[in-house]
């Protein structure tokens, strides 16, 4: 073990007795797939079957007092983004130089363009959102810090990055919660299973969606799922469409990828989307936010379709802008947020989870972040305006790819984060064809807080904070997606 790093106590003593451990993992792997904690295998493909999602077996400790501050700041953020996605001035004036040298961005920018001078025509908007956040640990060689210590390292949180987009884990982080309630009950731990909080994000998520089609209007209009070609994080979105039928069984949710928008959807004199012989009242994309999602112009006339439509779109094409890394980068900046909320209570629980994120302009701030990038690049995360896991730069590769880069136009379109310190925490990772038992590993956390907002320029009709997830990856590792397979569903167990 790391010495020399803060580690988070336990739920319960570890390791467990071999023979208690195989026979746990067993049962816990027929629990997840028998209740949909799955995804469709990526390396062996096919719609009829499933693998259950990496899960750990057992929940992550988490400083309860951090983990209510998360849930608490969400509508704070919710209340900001959304104030940020109706700033035309303050989309246009930051994305200016990325737009110029990153073509998806530069793409969505002009749909943004194209509809706002056109005029909106359906001024609400809907937000499904997520904030993930990390613990930022204070290191010490104190004996308190050390791994299976009763007492918690001093933590704060830290802001990853906010999602405006196919904010995945509505489904997937309740299920972590349940999967892990059924390995303490069955080791016999009862009075543990109430440290886990409440988790109702897909109901809530689910409830967005309705109070969006309700106020749309119309009893026969469909919520329309904007898919990917090929869907392996199928159980994360089949459930909220089967919740949503669950909640209100006349409403009708419709799946299609961008193609198919392209090949048969229309809007009719009164700008209503029409596919299939169905009006679209809700549109949610849990796809459209990476390059690939657009092979052809066909796909992004889709996107300006949908945008140009009466239909409440999850999100907006100015909510997708305001989500993006250069956007998160410059509310950052001194100043900045005080353009957006007024109560300074809400402004300091927002600087207070900031980190330190830096452009890359050619300017003088710029030309500081390439040689802070430059003379100690494990300090820093490069990050591009994408969604989905996968594209970040890590470690000695942050200076590698500045060198490349800092004499460019290029280097506008990335921003430079300072990288989040975390506390490990210790446990088993139970993987489709790993190893039983399973090794304990070293391992870090994510925590993510899902929000729903829903409204217009002037006005903001509905904020609230709905549900939690947690995902957690080996230590060692720089990406923790689940669907990229790089992380485990996990759930908070509050101590502190």
């Amino acid at each position: 073990m790391q010495q020399d790093v803060p580690y988070l106590p336990n739920c319960i003593p570890i390791p467990l007795p071999e023979d208690v451990l195989v026979e746990l993992v067993e049962k816990s792997k027929d629990w997840a797939i028998m209740h949909g904690a799955a995804m469709r295998s990526k390396t062996n493909f096919t719609e009829d079957s499933l693998n259950f999602a990496p899960f750990i077996l057992l929940p992550s400790t988490f400083p309860r007092q951090e983990f209510k501050r998360a849930v608490d700041v969400q509508v704070v953020l919710n209340e900001l983004v959304h104030r940020v996605a109706h700033s035309r001035e303050f989309l246009t004036s930051t994305l200016k130089e990325t737009i110029q040298v990153d073509e998806f961005t530069g793409n969505l920018f002009k749909i943004y363009e194209t509809v706002q001078d056109e005029g909106v025509t359906q001024p609400l908007s809907l937000g499904l959102v997520r904030n993930d956040v990390m613990l930022e640990a204070v290191r010490s060689d104190s004996p308190n810090m050390k791994c299976g210590s009763e007492h918690m390292p001093d933590c704060c949180l830290k802001q990853v990055e906010f999602n405006t987009i196919a904010s995945g884990f509505g489904w997937l982080g309740p299920v972590s919660a349940e999967i892990q309630r059924f390995v303490l009950q069955e080791l016999g731990y009862f009075e543990n299973i109430g440290n886990l909080p409440e988790n109702n994000a897909l109901a809530g998520l689910c409830q967005g969606m309705l109070e969006a089609w309700k106020i749309y209007g119309r009893p026969k209009a469909v919520i329309l799922f904007i898919v990917e070609d090929v869907t392996y994080n199928i159980c994360d979105q089949r459930f909220h469409e089967f919740k949503i039928r669950e909640l209100n069984p006349h409403v009708k949710v419709i799946r299609r990828t961008l193609t198919q928008i392209g090949d048969n959807a229309t809007l009719n004199s009164n700008n209503e989307l029409i596919i299939d012989d169905c009006e679209v009242a809700v549109i949610y994309f849990r796809a459209g936010y990476e390059p690939g999602h657009y092979p052809s112009k066909k796909e992004w006339d889709a996107r300006l379709l949908m945008e140009r439509s009466q239909a409440i779109k999850c999100p907006s094409i100015q909510y997708h802008l305001a989500g993006t890394k250069k956007v998160q980068q410059a509310l950052s900046r001194s100043g900045v947020v005080e353009q957006f909320l007024t109560e300074s209570k809400k402004i300091e629980s927002v600087k207070d989870i900031f980190t330190g994120l830096y452009g890359l302009d050619f300017d003088e701030l710029g030309d500081q972040a390439v040689q802070m990038a430059l003379d100690e690049p494990e300090r820093f995360v490069l990050k591009p305006q994408r969604e989905g896991g996968g594209n970040n730069i890590y470690g000695t590769d942050v200076r590698e790819a500045m060198l490349k880069m800092k004499d460019t136009r290029e280097r506008t379109a990335w921003i430079l984060m300072e990288r989040i310190q975390p506390p490990l925490s210790t446990g088993y990772m139970v993987r489709p064809g790993g190893p039983n038992p399973p090794p304990i590993c070293e391992m870090v956390s994510e925590l993510g807080i899902f929000g729903v907002v829903i409204g217009d320029s002037d006005k903001i009709l509905v904020n609230k904070q709905v549900g939690h997830m947690l995902r957690t990856k080996v230590s060692t590792a720089n990406e923790g997606g689940v669907a990229a397979g790089l992380g485990a569903l996990d759930s908070p167990y509050l101590i502190g």
